[in-house]
């Protein structure tokens, strides 16, 4: 370690040597430290040997002195500033007008002061970045952000038709503010604001911009998002191109409506917002509806639907007017006696056809009767005949059949008679008559 020795030289004694210095850093000690002097001469001598560089960046910061000015060159895209000196003499020769805001690229030198330990820049030359190279420079930003999808339509999100609370990022008390409020609210009384103020240009608008994007988007009745800017020139409104924030709203779940600057004005976050308003009250006009045109429309579709239903009542009621119009309607007891008419005429021939079918029946009834009884061993009884039977009930058909003494039955047209045979004898007579007779008699005595 190395010894402190305090109090006054010579009091003590001699001071011991120091050792000699060490060539580089690395062979530095606790023992063997360099002097603070050496390390800064070393510094400005290792510094000194460094070529120019151009630099470019957005002036944040600009202080002008007799001597020099002073002013602090950032870069947005990682939040980086560096101090820039550029003394009187290489002022004084600028054709550029160096102002707050202003992007330049600047050649400069690093430059070490030894009496504050100080490093800076100093500038040997500062030129404005041209109108056409930043939109050189944008144009390639936005064809590498395209090829990569952020612009593509597919991944637009649809604004709600009307959002219950909508967040604004813009800036504090700002024009685009007021536009977006007072035409919201003219538009729908009852609209909702979730206001975040942001820088809206300068070194700090992407980061507050940023900030404000997620807040708003992580809020759960935030439905859609509007960032708004008033117009301005393209160095003011770079910010609104800046790579980090087209990004995050490409990443944010809520739908981001983009009004920057006006008509003419197109940075990149119109490309990646899922709508683009041209102006900040155009962004008001799309966000809510209009009242009174969603009144109006109401009132048209009653209307319409009023008028619809009027016409399609008067039809139905022609409609039906023709069909009461009808015959069949108009008298409907038509039908009624026009079939009962029908069914009084089949009657009729119903019963006409039956009776001649019973008529022409009894008539044949009457006729085979008749033939029955012209056969009838009864008709041959009713012209004197009678039929003699043996007491067994079989009929005598000749004398052999009996014999003097039995007794027989005689059955008469009319009656009965029972008698006894006193004597049985062939009749000559009825040889003459063959056996016809005899079969005729066997007929009807079979049938009696």
């Amino acid at each position: 370690m190395a010894q402190r020795i305090s109090g006054t030289p010579g009091i003590l004694g001699d001071q011991p040597e120091r050792p000699p210095a060490a060539a580089t850093a690395a062979d530095t000690s606790a023992d063997n430290p360099w002097p603070v002097s050496l390390l800064a001469h070393k510094m400005k001598a290792y510094i000194d040997r460094m070529s120019t560089v151009w630099v470019e960046g957005q002036i944040i910061e600009l202080s002008d002195r007799a001597n020099a000015s002073y002013l602090t060159l950032h870069d947005t895209t990682e939040d980086i500033s560096l101090p820039v000196q550029i003394w009187r003499n290489v002022r004084d020769r600028l054709d550029t007008r160096l102002t707050e805001g202003s992007r330049v690229v600047v050649q400069a030198k690093a430059n070490y002061w030894l009496a504050k330990g100080r490093l800076t820049m100093q500038a040997y030359d500062v030129r404005a970045v041209g109108l056409g190279e930043l939109l050189a420079r944008l144009e390639q930003l936005k064809q590498m952000l395209g090829a990569e999808g952020l612009f593509d339509p597919a991944h637009k999100k649809p604004l709600p038709f009307l959002p219950s609370r909508i967040g604004l990022i813009t800036g504090h008390d700002s024009d685009a503010m007021k536009d977006v409020l007072r035409n919201a609210s003219l538009r729908w009384p009852a609209v909702a604001f979730e206001v975040r103020n942001a820088a809206t240009q300068g070194t700090n608008a992407v980061p507050q911009v940023m900030a404000a994007l997620e807040e708003l988007d992580a809020h759960p009745d935030v439905d859609v998002i509007v960032i708004a800017r008033g117009g301005g020139s393209l160095e003011d409104l770079l910010p609104f191109s800046n790579e980090a924030l087209v990004r995050a709203v490409h990443a944010a779940s809520t739908p981001v409506v983009s009004a920057i600057g006006h008509e003419a004005d197109r940075p990149l976050l119109d490309d990646v917002a899922d709508m683009r308003a041209s102006t900040p009250t155009d962004a008001a006009k799309r966000i809510v509806p209009d009242v009174a045109e969603e009144q109006m429309g109401i009132l048209q579709a009653r209307a319409s639907l009023n008028g619809a239903l009027d016409r399609l009542l008067q039809s139905e009621a022609r409609a039906l007017a023709d069909v009461r119009g009808r015959p069949v309607l108009a008298q409907p007891e038509t039908m009624i006696t026009g079939r009962e008419q029908d069914v009084s005429t089949l009657r009729a021939r119903s019963w006409q056809a039956q009776a001649g079918l019973v008529g022409r029946a009894a008539a044949e009834i009457e006729h085979l009767r008749t033939q029955v009884r012209s056969l009838s061993p009864l008709n041959t009884l009713a012209r004197g005949y009678a039929v003699v039977q043996t007491e067994d009930g079989a009929a005598v058909r000749s004398h052999e059949q009996v014999d003097a003494g039995d007794r027989i039955s005689i059955k008469l047209a009319s009656g009965r008679l029972t008698a006894q045979v006193d004597d049985s004898s062939p009749d000559p007579q009825s040889r003459d008559l063959g056996d016809g007779p005899r079969q005729n008699t066997d007929d009807s005595t079979s049938k009696e």
